[in-house]
């Protein structure tokens, strides 16, 4: 007999039991979550409008650092100087901070988007197993049974095609959910990986405010000296310069390679600049940021540092042309915003020195991907393709670690950036482009780079100046 506890009865029951279960998964969530999307929306909407205003004032200062340094030398100068690098160290911390915190909100919204749908799941999951206990539970049961727990035969099938239609979109919505849940994943990765990023470089950004305090003591001593008097200043300025003698034998200090007096340094970037059209200024400048990067970073090896399927073989290949144990020489520490490895005073990493210093991949005969796509090689060196080797007119393999070597190098790389058009605004974008490439130059996160760059050739084109003038 059909009875209230018959199988179409429980269907019945169960199909309402699911509809309502439905609506309750996708309707009054999806109420909550729209709420909370706007306002996570009206706060990233502030987030950026701040950022925005921080970005105009930091162009505005670096506006201000440009005309000035473009002025004679004089203690208003100089002060203004002083201070717009002060400010504009402030404003890329607060600007950084506002990223951060962006990117924090999002990789949170993330997580609880995947948490929502892995409940979702689990609730869908558990009502398609019922659905299919009850449908088992059928299918052990006769037609004829069928037709007589029914009221009518037309009623039974219209409520069975109605059963596997339900069945059918609640495959659809699994199918959905996983998509959904891994393109969320994914994005909360990269979420977390520009989080680190962003932590990372603010990191940067805080030691060069601490440069930018020893900047703020050095303008307390001048105001203090000269009580502002710019006659006084001047005295002080021509107090403080050292002689020629002086200047060529203070060393000249070079990452991952022994210190050479300025002199030299100076006989180094002149020669590279010879053969790139880069200002000397402006090579000295990039190998000076590159030391204290590594003061700031420390030195790592190249089985931690060193990205291990770009610049390993390549790296393992530079190493033995040179006779030097790969395990023992000096590559840059990993930063936590990319890989490390990068070689010697110039900081190349071997995939890009090898386009420089005559290594070839065997599959394609150039410096680049073989035919597989990779770096893996194998490599070989072709003094022909050396350029530095024959810049120099070296009669051996260029060396990263060298220091004349390295000066071409960075010259040569500097000069594809555009630094031989020799204005601070290209000067500096060529800067930005030897540390974050191309695709990176543009980025605020890294304009620190840029901006010391420019300061260490200001300064060291005084001391040329001075040693012209000698």
């Amino acid at each position: 007999m059909a009875g209230r506890n018959g199988p179409r009865f429980d269907i019945l029951i169960l199909t309402m039991r699911f509809v309502a279960a439905i609506l309750c998964v996708f309707l009054f969530p999806s109420v909550a979550l729209a709420a909370d999307a706007v306002d996570v929306a009206q706060h990233r909407a502030q987030l950026e409008r701040d950022l925005a205003q921080l970005e105009a004032e930091i162009a505005g200062q670096q506006t201000i650092l440009e005309a000035k340094a473009q002025e004679r030398q004089s203690l208003e100068r100089d002060i203004a100087i002083l201070d717009a690098q002060i400010g504009k160290a402030k404003l890329s911390i607060r600007a950084r901070d506002i990223s951060v915190q962006g990117l924090s909100d999002d990789i949170s919204g993330k997580a609880n988007t995947i948490l929502s749908l892995d409940d979702k799941l689990v609730r869908e999951r558990q009502s398609l197993a019922e659905i299919l206990r009850k449908t088992n539970a059928l299918d052990e049961q006769t037609l004829v049974e069928f037709i007589f727990t029914a009221q009518t035969v037309s009623t039974f099938f219209g409520d069975l095609d109605s059963f596997v239609a339900i069945k059918g979109a609640l495959s659809d919505s699994f199918v959905q959910i996983a998509d959904t849940k891994a393109v969320t994943a994914e994005a909360k990765t990269i979420l977390e990986d520009k989080r680190t990023e962003q932590q990372q470089l603010r990191q940067l950004q805080v030691l060069e405010k601490n440069k930018i305090q020893e900047r703020e003591n050095q303008k307390q001593v001048i105001l203090k000296t000269t009580k502002g008097v710019e006659s006084a200043y001047q005295s002080l300025v021509k107090a403080n310069q050292k002689s020629a003698a002086q200047i060529r034998a203070e060393l000249f200090t070079l990452r991952d390679s022994a210190a050479i007096p300025f002199g030299v340094a100076l006989e180094y970037a002149n020669f590279a600049s010879s053969k790139t059209g880069v200002r000397p200024a402006v090579i000295l400048g990039v190998l000076k940021q590159e030391t204290k990067l590594g003061e700031n970073l420390g030195t790592g090896t190249y089985i931690h540092d060193m990205h291990p399927t770009r610049d390993v073989p390549v790296y393992l290949k530079i190493t033995e042309v040179l006779g030097f144990d790969p395990a023992r020489m000096p590559v840059s520490k990993q930063p936590g915003y990319g890989w490390g490895g990068a070689m010697g005073p110039a900081q190349f990493i071997p995939s890009t020195w090898a386009c420089y210093g005559g290594f070839v991949n065997v599959t394609t005969g150039k410096c680049g991907k073989g035919t597989d796509g990779t770096y893996k090689g194998p490599w070989e060196y072709t003094a022909s393709k050396d350029v530095i080797r024959k810049l120099i007119g070296k009669d051996s393999p260029s060396n990263p670690w060298d220091s004349k070597d390295a000066f071409v190098a960075s010259g040569l790389l500097m000069k594809e950036n555009g630094a031989g058009a020799k204005t601070y605004a290209a000067e500096r974008l060529a800067a930005l482009r030897y540390f974050a490439g191309w695709g990176g130059a543009s980025k605020p996160a890294y304009a620190f780079y840029g901006d010391s760059v420019m300061q260490w050739a200001g300064e060291f084109q005084i001391l040329i100046d001075q040693l012209d003038g000698s």
